[in-house]
């Protein structure tokens, strides 16, 4: 696809959307006056810089959103950008409510976007954090009592692990967590993610 053009397979995200169609739309202008490629990612528009994956737009509830796909390394020196939850690592959002606060914002947003495109074409990558230190103390109990279970789980890619980590860690009382590590331990020795 072209730079700055739009993309037809795209239209039908932008014309399903009632609650953030303005803007999505302002948004949508930005993005392609900035240049980028547009895409058809993850169900959402998704922009692109030589194939590099810079930033989507998405909707949600209370807010619309620009999601910069490496924007922890992004300097963020007016302070807009937020992190979605504790666990999102590299994902950084700035959120709208209204199409003024973009047209406001416009400036800066540009800004953002040319330093998330100069963050992607140097390569840079997101450190992730060790999910090893995080494994829980009945999970390890488990590796104890049942053999193999942990090279399945060490053979299972990192997103898989980090999600059963983050899955198992939730509950507060040991024995919840304990029960959750056992019925999905089957699972784990299947060298199966926990929602495959």
């Amino acid at each position: 696809m072209t730079k700055g053009i739009k993309n037809p397979k795209v239209e039908f995200f932008f014309s399903k959307a009632d609650k953030w169609s303005e803007e999505f739309a302002k948004l949508r202008m930005i993005m392609l006056d900035c240049q980028l490629t547009e895409e058809l990612k993850w169900g959402v528009p998704c922009y692109t810089f030589q194939n590099g994956n810079i930033l989507l737009i998405h909707g949600f509830k209370e807010y619309c959103a620009v999601l910069f796909v490496k924007g922890a390394l992004l300097r963020d020196v007016h302070g807009i950008l937020t992190q979605q939850t504790k666990n999102v690592q590299a994902s950084r959002q700035i959120r709208f409510t209204r199409v003024q606060e973009i047209t406001e914002l416009e400036p800066l947003l540009k800004d953002y976007i040319y330093e998330a495109i100069e963050v992607e074409t140097a390569g840079l990558k997101v450190e992730f954090k060790s999910t090893e230190s995080d494994i829980p103390e009945e999970l390890q109990t488990k590796f104890t009592e049942l053999p193999g279970l942990q090279a399945a789980f060490e053979a299972l890619t990192p997103g898989r692990q980090r999600a059963y980590i983050l899955y198992f860690t939730a509950p507060k009382q040991s024995k919840t967590r304990a029960a959750r590590v056992e019925k999905y331990s089957p699972h784990i020795l299947d060298g199966k993610g926990l929602n495959d």
